[in-house]
């Protein structure tokens, strides 16, 4: 089940990536909707963080292309933001959290100027909407590792983009910090901006995305939430494993899914 949406804000056409010749993607081609929260969901070695970056030019395509708001990656950088997984950072860097939020400003700077009163206040207010004003002069190694995405999320959000890429975003925070990003990425969907988000929790998915792509190396469904998120579709994503998926089998069939109270370990 792979729906294509007319005037896409991404493109992807027949891209394959590898590794020391082997397909950790294979041949995908879809297309999504502008505006909308997406999620990007398979087993673990399915190749959703490349599938990201490879879409960021992070890592080299095999084949294929990629058009983003209908043009290539060079010419629509700074309407982009992306969020790596926390732990692909260094966080003993010798920065404030105010520092790295205003980073999220250099594109709009220009090379060599210094952050303006206008920049630092929408770093401020950045770090508001997640929390975290009350920390902005402390040492980001200091922050526990909640605080620390909260403060890389508002990073993102002080880029004033239109498209933001996510790498588990909720992964290794506590049930509040995961409440509040969450709160914040539909508030930004609802104000147009699109959100691909890579998530690991199947449990949430039906309460968080509008829409879903499901990837194991190659694609196997992409389209809106309540239709691509079948038990059929997850069986052929996860192969084999579906005892990881009785439990969200029998959740799906009564459609409405339980608000998760329970704590992420940390």
């Amino acid at each position: 089940m792979i729906q294509q949406v007319e005037n896409p804000i991404i493109e992807v056409h027949d891209l394959t990536v590898s590794y020391d010749k082997k397909p950790v993607l294979w041949d995908i081609d879809l297309t999504l909707p502008k505006g909308k929260l997406i999620g990007i969901v398979g087993p673990n070695g399915a190749g959703k963080s490349t599938f990201i970056k490879s879409m960021l030019d992070l890592v080299p395509q095999s084949s294929g292309f990629v058009k983003i708001f209908n043009q290539d990656l060079k010419n629509v950088r700074n309407q982009i933001s992306y969020v790596p997984q926390r732990e692909s950072v260094d966080w003993d860097f010798p920065a404030s959290v105010l520092d790295i939020v205003l980073m999220g400003r250099y594109g709009k700077l220009g090379l060599f100027k210094r952050p303006r009163k206008a920049d630092k206040e929408v770093a401020m207010d950045s770090l508001r909407k997640v929390g975290m004003e009350n920390y902005a002069h402390r040492q980001i190694s200091q922050l526990s590792g909640g605080q620390q995405q909260r403060v890389f999320l508002a990073r993102a959000l002080a880029q004033q983009a239109d498209l933001y890429f996510m790498d588990e975003p909720f992964a290794g925070v506590d049930a509040a910090t995961e409440k509040a990003i969450i709160k914040l990425l539909k508030e930004m969907s609802a104000d147009n901006k699109t959100v691909v988000v890579v998530h690991h929790d199947l449990q949430s998915v039906t309460q968080y995305f509008d829409w879903v792509i499901l990837l194991n190396t190659r694609l196997i469904a992409s389209g809106p939430t309540e239709s691509a998120f079948t038990h059929e579709l997850l069986e052929e994503t996860y192969g084999g494993k579906l005892t990881l998926l009785t439990e969200v089998a029998d959740l799906l069939k009564q459609k409405e899914l339980p608000n998760r109270e329970r704590k992420i370990n940390k």
